[in-house]
């Protein structure tokens, strides 16, 4: 059973999971090769977005030198610098030599309006300011991008559901090292936490 709410445009929110230099371009510590292609529909969504008076959310997946729990599970925070906070890497695919923490120049913040926020786990709400952001501007409904699917998308979606948060997933604009689990994740999302949608599926729900 396919289950679906209203999209209002005052009333919703897009959020940009972790498009980061070092999640999506080539030589990038920790790069999802699928996550590439997905910046063309994100960037329609973008533009959808700051034409029909939707938020825009960008979050930074970050880490700092002295270890935590996470390092546990992501080994490659430590060994690589990944998404160090002020660590730079070079990008052969750019030729250019970026904060490693930092949103895709193609996708980058750039109005006063946008927002940016930075977290050090893999919910964009956990122990962040997302829910009083979306609060603030009345927003009850979250549109999801990014990267990882299983992983950051997921524990997002997972807690908006938890906070009475509607969202839903844009399945052509996030990505995942693993087929498998991009599959599951946005079948168990459409079973039990929000719907799944393709970009211009979403675009014409707002119609």
């Amino acid at each position: 059973m396919t289950r679906t709410f209203e999209l209002k445009k005052d009333r919703t929110a897009l959020v940009i999971v972790d498009m980061q230099n070092d999640f999506v371009r080539k030589d990038g510590a920790m790069r999802v090769d699928e996550a590439f292609a997905t910046i063309e529909p994100i960037q329609k969504l973008i533009r959808f977005a700051r034409e029909n008076n939707i938020i825009v959310v960008f979050t930074r997946f970050l880490s700092g030198p002295v270890q935590t729990h996470l390092w546990k599970w992501s080994p490659e925070t430590e060994a690589s610098k990944n998404c160090r906070r002020n660590h730079k890497r070079y990008y052969s695919d750019i030729d250019k030599t970026l904060e490693c923490a930092d949103v895709v120049d193609e996708l980058k913040p750039i109005l006063p309006e946008d927002y940016v926020i930075d977290k050090y786990g893999y919910s964009s709400f956990r122990n962040t300011n997302l829910a009083d952001v979306l609060a603030s501007e009345g927003r009850d409904t979250i549109i999801v991008a990014g990267t990882v699917t299983q992983i950051c998308v997921a524990d997002t979606v997972h807690d908006a559901f938890h906070l009475s948060i509607n969202a839903v997933v844009a399945s052509d604009c996030v990505s995942s090292f693993s087929e498998l689990q991009q599959k599951a994740i946005l079948e168990n999302v459409a079973h039990k936490y929000g719907m799944v949608l393709t970009s211009e599926e979403i675009i014409e729900k707002f119609s």
